[in-house]
């Protein structure tokens, strides 16, 4: 049976809608008809298409090796740890000199990815030479140095199932080959992360990312984004700004068999390629906001990127453990917006509602998951975890994330027009880990 990861669950009534909107590029947006999502195609490559091609996960898979562009800049932070708050930046006379200087130290921390994997064979394979019969396939993406000692942070879909060896290049165009996979966030998981491990650094003390606040960036915000553009264009840098937040899309393959759902992504028009999956989507300080992740393919600038507080407690229990373990209450909810409370008569204008089977034709609580275990019941809707409100701004799967397996949560509940508050210990969701 199929472990949910507190997944947003689509509205059952729209389904004659969808069929209307193949022609048309969407973007999903909570406040509009936020379980309203488009029927989405991805192949089983590592580009995948979300939206009848509109929007795309941009890694590349097309076997480039990665450039050896960009600069071989020094430094200042050397220490090895990757979970540091900025403190003082120098004041900068335009927002071009910002560019540049982020650019500049920024650069040094990302890295170009190549991951070889047996595939099943892709109805879009023979757009990259392949043939249709499966086999090898090459991967590209790009990634986030952690750590001096070689912890990266990348996309999923870069090191799909399967992979069977990776490689990194550095800025300054040192390769390794001896790169292990830490470990995937499980298919069902609404965050699309994967660790890797370079096992020696032959004594190079790597520079790693600046790690920032997601929740202090406001629409508006200029953002730079970095990646290996094309799989061959390493450290391309392109500016813009945030668009939205909250931004919520759905995924399946060509068949339309397996499907997967990205929650409270940023959205921004700073240019996304393919290839720059699992890069930096930095702010004007040069710390890293946010994760870039996906384009809209048939639109101009809409790119989407994981916003970094959502991935920042999987970090810590990385470096810890040295293994990947996602917390989960295993349950389905639907985000709470005006149109959800009008639709459904519900009592409250933000939250999780914590659907009944009648709505969703299957159950929303998960049996002997900690949700179970902790009360929850199908019609409850969590309107705040630890004190932290549910909102148009912070969904549940974002507060879930920033915790760690084993952690004891305070979940606030409203059911009935009664205010509850249940204790829940958080399970270890399914992985996908492999060794290359």
């Amino acid at each position: 049976m199929e472990t949910p990861i507190d997944k947003t669950l689509e509205k059952p009534d729209l389904a004659d809608d969808l069929a209307k909107t193949k022609s048309k590029p969407q973007t999903i947006e909570y406040g509009k008809r936020p379980n309203y999502v488009p029927p989405y195609v991805a192949s089983s490559e590592r580009v995948r298409f979300l939206g009848v091609t509109f929007l795309l996960l941009v890694s590349l898979a097309a076997g480039f090796l990665g450039g050896w562009l960009g600069a071989n800049n020094e430094h200042d932070n050397q220490s090895g740890t990757s979970l540091i708050t900025s403190s003082s930046h120098p004041i900068l006379t335009s927002e071009s000199q910002a560019i540049t200087a982020v650019a500049k130290n920024v650069g040094q921390s990302v890295v170009s990815i190549d991951a070889t994997s047996q595939s099943q064979g892709s109805p879009y394979a023979d757009l990259f030479g392949q043939g249709s019969g499966g086999g090898t396939s090459e991967d590209a993406g790009t990634g986030i140095i952690l750590s001096s000692d070689g912890l990266i942070i990348t996309n999923r879909h870069v090191i799909p199932d399967g992979t069977t060896s990776v490689s990194i290049t550095l800025s300054d165009g040192t390769t390794y080959n001896n790169v292990q996979v830490v470990g995937r966030t499980g298919d069902q998981s609404s965050l699309d992360i994967a660790f890797l491990k370079i096992q020696n650094t032959n004594g190079k003390q790597l520079v790693p990312a600046t790690i920032g606040d997601s929740s202090k960036i406001s629409v508006g915000d200029p953002v730079v984004a970095i990646g290996n553009a094309l799989g061959q264009f390493q450290n391309t840098v392109t500016s813009g700004i945030i668009s939205g937040y909250g931004r919520s899309v759905q995924a399946s393959d060509s068949t339309g068999t397996t499907s997967e759902n990205l929650d409270d992504l940023f959205q921004t028009d700073a240019a996304i390629n393919e290839g720059n999956s699992g890069g930096p989507l930095v702010d004007l300080n040069g710390d890293v906001i946010g994760i870039n992740t996906a384009i809209a393919s048939d639109s101009q600038n809409i790119g989407f990127a994981i916003p970094i507080n959502d991935v920042v407690g999987l970090i810590k229990n990385v470096e810890t453990s040295g293994q990947l373990q996602q917390p989960y209450l295993g349950i389905y909810f639907i985000p709470i917006t005006s149109d959800v409370t009008q639709q459904y008569k519900l009592s409250t204008d933000n939250g999780a509602w914590v659907p009944p089977t009648s709505v969703t034709g299957q159950a929303a609580v998960i049996a002997g998951g900690p949700a179970d275990k902790a009360g929850v019941q199908a019609g409850d809707i969590i309107t705040a975890i630890n004190g932290q409100a549910i909102n148009q701004n912070t969904s549940l799967t974002s507060i879930i994330d920033q915790s760690s397996v084993g952690n004891q949560v305070t979940l606030t509940i409203n059911r009935g027009g009664k205010t509850i508050t249940l204790q829940a210990t958080l399970g270890a969701a399914p992985t996908n880990n492999s060794a290359s």
